[in-house]
């Protein structure tokens, strides 16, 4: 009789958690560590509690100490609603039950951001090229392993293009948040990062005098704004609450602006959907190719099945057939 309590105990919990994410008017707010715990609370917490205001929902900020952590928790519903980068939507769309439903948009009018390549104002190092002729000397900042900006998009322009791997390159190579990558870079602790043109934009607006101790060194083309996801479980009365205060915040209150303008130079919301994460999809198809392309201990027919195999797939992606719905 114990055993069979202690069984059904199991079962009454495992039911009860399976159906939290689609019925429960609390929901669990996951934003990527690109900054400090405090300093995303701080930024995002009045929009917070204006989305508890307007739509009735109780809204609990989740803030992981990497990208891996939201993914995580939205798998295993702990996370049902979460802010991310391109490339770890990817990953919450495939494997977490993630739907994308909005994006950022930007007050300067551009539909997106760019990673950038960073160093200290004083380094001896101008531009890409003087880079990628001292890799030995540079100890350098890697993004998060999930990050678009921080290592997905500068490991295809950057490191594939020209036959690099990062790990063996530089003196030292290792992964942070875009917050402590410009820090170091600030306080020479690392000679070279990878970062992105919103962090830049958030130093520009709380510590200009910081943004000063910084020189771009390489600008990458335009990535489409970050998303929002919600597990695609949630209870269709909860998604239409979301999607009506997205749509419509700081579309004219000054205050509202005010909040997205502080969170890292956004203007709002717009709809959106997983069809945003294609280019990405791409991106990360043409870096694999590569790397499978090169790769020394593959035989030529192992090459040409993976090869075959990654232009399959961005095929389907051009057709709009594998787009993630």
């Amino acid at each position: 009789m114990k055993l069979l309590s202690t069984l059904l105990v199991g079962v009454t919990a495992l039911a009860s958690f399976a159906s939290f994410g689609a019925h429960a008017d609390t929901l669990n707010f996951g934003i990527i560590s690109t900054d400090s715990s405090s300093a995303l609370r701080a930024r995002w917490a009045p929009l917070i509690d204006d989305m508890h205001k307007q739509t009735g929902l109780d809204i609990k900020p989740f803030f992981a100490t990497d990208y891996s952590g939201v993914i995580e928790g939205m798998r295993f519903n702990k996370v049902q609603l979460a802010f991310m980068g391109n490339k770890s939507a990817i990953e919450a769309v495939d494997r977490a039950g993630g739907e994308v439903f909005t994006q950022v948009t930007y007050s300067n009018g551009e539909a997106g951001y760019h990673s950038v390549l960073i160093t200290n104002v004083k380094s001896p190092y101008k531009r890409l090229d003087d880079v990628l002729k001292n890799g030995k000397n540079i100890n350098f900042g890697m993004g998060d392993p999930e990050s678009t900006s921080g290592t997905l998009v500068p490991s295809y322009y950057i490191f594939s293009k020209n036959h690099i791997n990062p790990k063996t390159f530089f003196k030292s190579a290792n992964p942070s948040s875009h917050e402590a990558n410009a820090l170091a870079v600030i306080n020479n602790q690392v000679d070279v990062a990878t970062n992105n043109t919103d962090m830049l934009e958030t130093l520009k607006q709380q510590h200009p005098d910081k943004l000063a101790q910084i020189r771009v060194l390489w600008t990458s083309p335009l990535i489409p704004s970050d998303p929002l996801l919600w597990r695609k479980d949630l209870a269709p009365d909860t998604k239409a609450k979301l999607q009506k205060f997205f749509d419509n915040y700081a579309k004219t209150d000054p205050r509202e602006k005010q909040i997205m303008q502080g969170i890292s130079g956004y203007s709002g919301f717009a709809a959106s959907s997983n069809r945003q994460l294609v280019p990405i999809r791409q991106l990360a198809l043409f870096q694999s190719r590569e790397k499978i392309a090169s790769d020394t201990h593959l035989s030529d027919d192992d090459k040409k099945t993976q090869i075959v195999s990654i232009d399959a797939q961005l095929a389907a992606l051009n057709d709009g057939a594998a787009t993630k719905q």
